[in-house]
């Protein structure tokens, strides 16, 4: 197999006319002779004026630079997509896909012997490892890092949950302009990713718990020189990797792999995002993901991290309580240490040098753990024929097993109109319902889960209740949110059916969700369907293809295309 400069080379007819102009155009760049021998190692540029969280990336493509050229290989730097959460319209996970397919194709399309991916945003990691996962080069994923707490009067704040904490104070008339206007300054106060256990710490962990990253370099603070030095030795690894031919992307993500991030998701209250994700890097490799064995673990793995928004802390206290090996330590034999990992060893070589830290209460034990239950729940029902997934960890208790009455929200749209209006008939006891807000409806799937509690209510004191919808919500959001109702509203799913007053059952102890509406009244309902009509400037572009070929979300949102059929036994 051909490397370096000799790869993958441009068709001109002639491949040795085409070596010589491809080195002949590089020279220009002033590299020597002795420089273009050398193992290739691509890095990828995710840096944009847009994206704050990846907004020390300049300063680790040249750590990851100097590990390459100290490791006798030659650094060569190429940009991709750079998605940020609240800068993309209409929502990130349109744009997933797209990322995925741009890093893919660059990486195909250039010579390079390995790869290093920085990224750290929600879609940006598994955008990077969907893309390694179907490019299958040697690959080591490098995560840009969580941001450094915030302070007001006395408190310690973290986007995003305390984003949404103290939002919903400033609606419910708790603070006032001046005040809000004051802690926008101070809940996000450096570059990085959200600090809590939101979606990007989530996929971070993931990654560890993949192997497809460094042991203990996924929740290093953006900001700390150990960032650095995290990615002057993924640059080091990545060249090792180059010159052995390996491990690739699909040596790395197996079953047990997947196992084994499956249960971190569990057990570290990660984001609902999280398993959408996994399911579409899983269907990249033809690997399923079973969600009722996910289910299982859900009440068989405990929550051990005390993070918001499911506990009280921050990444920067997770990382120095011992981070991701000491909590696959306190996992045990939940863990197959079996896994390889991108350093060539196996999973239970970095379980062993996880670090003691006397008297720390972050990383519980199995013990004495946050919660007994995991993060999430699966649930069936009526309203959910392909499953629904439901954050227990960061939902209330009394909520967990309640029947309510529906008020049902068309869109987001129509939410966004109707939701603070003083004469919308709600209570507190009703169930908010969202629909034609998933992959299809919205378009994209917007985190427009998280539904606002209408401001009546919220102005009464009301600080949850049940929401339920076709939509995502961010891993930063708390309360009793049934989310990624499968199939969809927009594609004919039951949720389309439901009407205002219907009554709605949520039972998590039954993993059930139900409308409370006899089969034959259902029957008649769906004769006189309407489906939303189609989205403006759907007949084109990425939105055309987006719309015709995304899966649903038990299936990661992934493009039916990109996905390898499962191999069968």
């Amino acid at each position: 197999m051909s490397k370096g400069m000799r790869k993958g080379l441009t068709s001109y007819g002639d491949p040795g006319f085409s070596l010589f102009l491809r080195r002949a155009f590089i020279k220009a760049m002033g590299f020597s002779d002795d420089a273009l021998e050398r193992p290739i190692i691509g890095i990828t540029d995710t840096f944009s004026d847009y994206n704050p969280c990846h907004g020390n990336v300049p300063q680790l493509i040249e750590a990851v630079k100097r590990g390459v050229m100290l490791a006798g290989g030659l650094p060569m730097a190429f940009p991709t997509i750079s998605i940020h959460e609240s800068f993309s319209n209409p929502t990130s996970m349109f744009l997933r896909n797209l990322m995925a397919m741009d890093t893919e194709e660059m990486i195909r399309a250039q010579p390079m012997d390995a790869v290093v991916l920085i990224s750290g945003c929600d879609k940006t990691v598994p955008a990077q490892l969907m893309a390694a996962a179907s490019a299958d080069v040697p690959t080591i994923l490098l995560i840009t890092g969580p941001m450094l707490v915030g302070h007001h009067k006395g408190e310690e704040l973290g986007a995003c949950t305390d984003c949404r904490r103290l939002w919903a104070m400033h609606r419910a008339g708790q603070m006032d302009e001046a005040e809000i206007d004051v802690v926008s300054g101070r809940l996000a106060p450096t570059n990085g990713t959200c600090m809590v256990m939101g979606t990007a710490s989530t996929m971070a962990c993931i990654s560890e718990a993949l192997g497809i990253a460094l042991p203990g370099t996924g929740s290093i603070p953006a900001t700390h020189a150990d960032r650095l030095r995290a990615a002057e030795a993924s640059g080091a690894r990545a060249v090792a990797m180059a010159k052995s031919g390996g491990p690739k992307p699909t040596e790395i993500l197996t079953k047990k792999a997947f196992d084994n991030a499956l249960t971190v998701l569990q057990a570290i209250g990660g984001s609902t995002n999280g398993l959408v994700h996994l399911s579409a890097l899983a269907g990249r490799l033809g690997i399923e993901i079973d969600f009722d064995a996910f289910d299982q673990l859900g009440r068989t793995v405990p929550t051990l991290i005390d993070l918001k928004p499911s506990g009280a802390h921050y990444m920067e206290h997770f990382h120095w309580a011992g981070g991701m090996p000491k909590l696959l330590k306190e996992l045990g034999d939940l863990i197959d240490g079996t896994a390889l990992t991108v350093t060539g060893e196996p999973l239970s070589a970095a379980i062993e040098k996880a670090e003691e830290v006397p008297n720390q209460t972050i990383i519980r034990s199995r013990a004495n753990p946050l919660q007994a239950s995991g993060a999430m729940a699966v649930l069936h029902g009526n309203l959910a024929p392909r499953g629904a997934i439901i954050k227990q960890s960061a939902a209330s208790p009394t909520l967990m097993q309640h029947e309510g009455r529906a008020v049902v929200f068309d869109s987001v749209e129509d939410m966004t109109n109707r939701m603070d209006d003083p004469d919308l008939d709600v209570t507190a006891d009703d169930v908010l319902v969202l629909r034609n807000a998933g992959p299809v409806g919205a378009p994209g799937m917007p985190e427009a889960g998280y539904l606002p509690i209408p401001r009546k209510l919220a102005q009464q004191g009301v600080k949850d209740m049940v929401r339920i919808s076709d939509a995502r919500m961010s891993g930063t959001a708390f309360g009793t949110i049934v989310l990624h109702i499968a199939p969809e509203a927009a594609i004919g799913g039951p949720l389309g059916l439901v009407r205002n007053g219907d009554r709605i059952r949520l039972d998590v102890a039954n993993r059930s969700i139900n409308l409370l509406v006899d089969d034959a009244e259902l029957v008649e309902r769906r004769k006189t369907y309407q489906p939303p009509p189609p989205h403006e400037g759907s007949e084109r572009g990425y939105l055309s293809l987006y719309l015709k070929t995304v899966n649903q979300a038990d299936e990661g949102c992934d493009f039916d295309f990109m996905r390898k059929v499962p191999e069968k036994n």
